[in-house]
């Protein structure tokens, strides 16, 4: 007698939960879209001003610094104003790189132009595949938290030994982490395992900084011409 009840509750459970997480996905992109163009119009500003590169301390600092605001911020109207802080000094950090590589390579506005429209591709085709598959990629989780944690001390080891041949590693590393961070950070809003969509723009726009700045150090290897 009752079944025909609890179908139905399930059912509008079901259509609730699609309903919030397409709310936080049009959020999170909207957002994303926001932050990214801040962060870039940052970058930009930085190349145009000619500031140097802060150091890999401060900046670090400053990301880990802001990231930290942001969490604490995450249910407010705050975390937003927090998140564009974040991304546009990352943005701003990020600004003398990019005038390394322009002016460090004959060919740099080509490596840049190639990192960004790889990444771009990158992206685009991995959120449409989270949005369509079936597949469950939860499983990624503990592997992504361990490789991107061993990516990182190497990376830091790489800086402050110069070690070129491991920071290329890294690199190529943190390419392939964050393709999968993409995939598993955008399945999980569809899902419903991503409820704030700040913390979900902060991840995907984590992982498209990194995905780029990680290109463009393998693609000024691999095609740089001084």
């Amino acid at each position: 007698m009752n079944q025909p009840f609890r179908t139905t509750a399930t059912v509008d459970r079901a259509i609730e939960t699609n309903d919030a997480a397409r709310r936080v996905l049009r959020n999170t992109w909207n957002l994303l879209a926001m932050t990214l163009l801040f962060s870039a119009g940052m970058a930009l500003l930085a190349m145009r001003a000619g500031w140097g590169y802060p150091g890999p301390l401060v900046v670090l600092a400053g990301y880990f610094g802001l990231l930290f605001l942001t969490t604490k911020l995450r249910h407010s109207a705050w975390g937003i104003l927090s998140v564009f802080a974040l991304t546009g000094f990352m943005g701003a950090t990020f600004g003398p790189i990019l005038n390394a590589y322009m002016t460090g390579f004959s060919n740099g506005s080509e490596l840049v132009a190639a990192a960004f429209a790889t990444t771009a591709i990158a992206f685009v085709g991995l959120s449409a595949f989270a949005l369509t598959t079936k597949k469950d990629f939860s499983f990624l989780a503990p592997m992504l938290f361990v490789g991107i944690l061993v990516a990182f001390v190497c990376g830091l080891i790489a800086l402050f030994f110069q070690l070129s041949a491991l920071s290329l590693a890294v690199s190529g590393m943190f390419s392939l982490l964050m393709c999968g961070l993409i995939l598993f950070q955008t399945q999980q809003i569809v899902q419903g395992g991503e409820r704030n969509y700040i913390m979900a723009t902060v991840t995907l726009f984590v992982s498209i900084y990194n995905l780029f700045s990680s290109l463009l150090h393998l693609f000024g290897f691999m095609f740089g011409e001084e």
